[in-house]
């Protein structure tokens, strides 16, 4: 039996695969997000691009450049390797498809938990295939059904954080949490493998690992990266194009409710010194002058009549005028009493 090195670099690829897996999920958990609420078909095909692509095949074949076996070759057959790419993405919309709905409901997140996980863990024994070797490779059982029972419940979980995840963190805590269920099951799929010597001479057909691969990755990551910048624009413009808030009424500390200031549509610039308790006076309109000749006076006629003031007018009264305005009666009287 040969000897298998799953970390040939070091901790580098490890912990690659698993940033990119964590990118990938994050930008997929977004992509969601917003399918949601906007257009579903392209947001989901974005996501499943997103954690299928990144998420899940990048990270598989990243870990895969530190694989290698003792005193054995490794090709890579670019036909399969391609598929297990399409089969990846393929699988996830697929899922998100079946529980990305106005109303999920728990037979579709299952259903898509299930066709999602066996499709993820099809993709990875597919890459497997796909890597050719001159050393014989056979797979431990039970590891194989351990590696499928985490890809289908990871998937479930990845799943249902699409539709109920909301908001920068809990977003973040889950792409966090997805990345480790992927890398968990790749690695316990790569755990299964043994090898042992052939005897057979002669390299394996095929394209070496950083040949095939290299450009792939660097492809996906390039798309990657313009995807995020295109989620990132998007949340910007809906910002940008979202209504003011209202200010919030204040409450004097008797506890009574007050409306928020009113503002003046005058252009004025004392407008906003108007006291915010004054009732809105309606502009009306000011009647127009009569024409002026410049050359003729204007009759009066064309002119307004204006009211004269009431004036009163004092006039100074003695008292010989009150006596005689007094009845002859009255002023017999006046005469015997005095």
């Amino acid at each position: 039996m040969l000897d298998i090195y799953h970390f040939s670099h070091g901790w580098l690829t490890p912990l690659l695969s698993y940033v990119m897996s964590f990118i990938g999920c994050l930008l997929g958990l977004q992509c969601a997000a917003r399918a949601r609420h906007g257009n579903r078909t392209s947001w989901l095909g974005l996501s499943a691009l997103a954690i299928g692509g990144t998420g899940v095949w990048v990270m598989h074949f990243i870990a895969m450049l530190g694989f290698s076996i003792q005193s054995a070759q490794i090709r890579y057959n670019v036909p399969f390797t391609l598929l297990s790419a399409v089969t990846a993405v393929g699988v996830v919309w697929i899922g998100l498809l079946l529980v990305v709905k106005p109303e999920p409901k728990l037979p579709g997140l299952l259903a898509g938990g299930a066709i999602t996980g066996l499709g993820v863990a099809s993709m990875h024994y597919l890459g497997m295939y796909a890597m050719k070797s001159d050393a014989a490779i056979s797979y431990d059982t039970g590891l194989v059904a351990a590696s499928i029972v985490i890809a289908v419940v990871a998937a479930t979980v990845a799943l249902w954080f699409t539709v109920h995840i909301d908001g920068t963190f809990a977003t973040i805590g889950a792409a966090l949490i997805m990345g480790v269920a992927v890398s968990g099951m790749h690695y316990t799929g790569m755990a299964s493998i043994h090898a042992e010597h052939t005897g057979h001479q002669g390299a394996p057909t095929g394209a070496e690992a950083l040949q095939l691969l290299g450009p792939l990755i660097a492809a996906i990551s390039i798309v990657t990266m313009l995807l995020f910048v295109s989620v990132g624009l998007t949340s910007v413009e809906r910002t940008a194009g979202s209504p003011p808030a209202r200010p919030a009424p204040t409450t004097r500390h008797d506890g009574v409710g007050l409306a928020p200031p009113k503002r003046s549509n005058s252009e004025s610039p004392f407008a906003d010194r108007i006291a915010w308790w004054e009732e809105d006076i309606p502009d009306t309109p000011r009647p127009a002058d009569p024409p002026v000749s410049r050359y003729w006076p204007s009759s009066s006629a064309d002119s307004p009549q204006r009211p004269e003031p009431k004036t009163t007018h004092l006039r100074a009264v003695d008292d010989r005028s009150i006596q005689r305005r007094r009845p002859p009666s009255r002023r017999l009287r006046d005469q015997d009493s005095a």
